[in-house]
């Protein structure tokens, strides 16, 4: 068997000052959710994932080499598909943000397995989460269409109101919905949290661009 590895050099393209942000919300039930309102539902990848998880648990009992041998290549398989849908996820994301002259804000979510604390069926989906996939092709896709990228406090973005800015662990009474204790705005938990994460995103670019700002001014 041969296999051919060919390196092609792409040139990047300049960042811009971006016009605001899209904020990008990486979950378990929706894979992402945009500011913008643009749901990237991972309905139909978790369903592929539980049937490919049935099997496995079939194949692991038989014990044989060619159990084995097939379920080596389930892994892959699914690997593969997992991987194709971030990619096509990632690219949406990242042409949506060129076309209207936005950066990107992503929440940063190093250590969230550790942090977030599930139910035992939901152990399973969360273990074969590939948000760090996704965070990776939207990082390396921004960069070549020189989308500008950062990434964001994650606490509370899911707890406080985008309207009133009201943080409440009751703002959130179930996975789907967002309920503002204090003005009473009803949402969609997801874009909530998508809104406060473009919030942050053009208040953290702002902080690190503000010193060069304030420099050019004195001149």
């Amino acid at each position: 068997m041969w296999f051919l590895y060919a390196t092609v050099e792409v040139a990047e393209a300049d960042p811009y000052d971006p016009d605001g942000f899209l904020g990008v919300d990486m979950g378990i039930a929706n894979i992402a959710y945009d500011s913008d309102g643009t749901r990237y539902a991972g309905t139909r990848l978790n369903g592929y994932r539980r049937r490919q998880a049935r099997l496995r648990a079939r194949l692991q009992q038989k014990g044989t080499k060619s159990a084995k041998r097939l379920l080596a290549r389930r892994n892959k398989k699914e690997a593969r598909h997992a991987a194709n849908v971030n990619h096509c996820i990632a690219k949406a994301i990242v042409t949506k943000a060129a076309r209207t002259g936005r950066g990107i804000a992503v929440e940063k979510l190093t250590g969230i397995r550790d942090r977030v604390r599930l139910r035992k069926p939901q152990r399973v989906t969360l273990s074969s989460w590939s948000f760090h996939q996704l965070g990776s092709l939207l990082a390396y896709k921004a960069r070549r269409a020189g989308v500008p990228l950062v990434e964001v406090d994650p606490r509370y973005t899911s707890q406080t109101c985008n309207g009133c800015k009201h943080r409440d662990k009751r703002n959130r009474p179930n996975q789907e919905t967002f309920l503002c204790r204090s003005c009473g705005v009803v949402a969609h938990a997801d874009h909530n949290a998508a809104l406060n994460i473009a919030e942050r995103g053009a208040e953290d670019w702002g902080a690190v661009n503000r010193p060069h700002a304030a420099s050019l001014c004195n001149q």
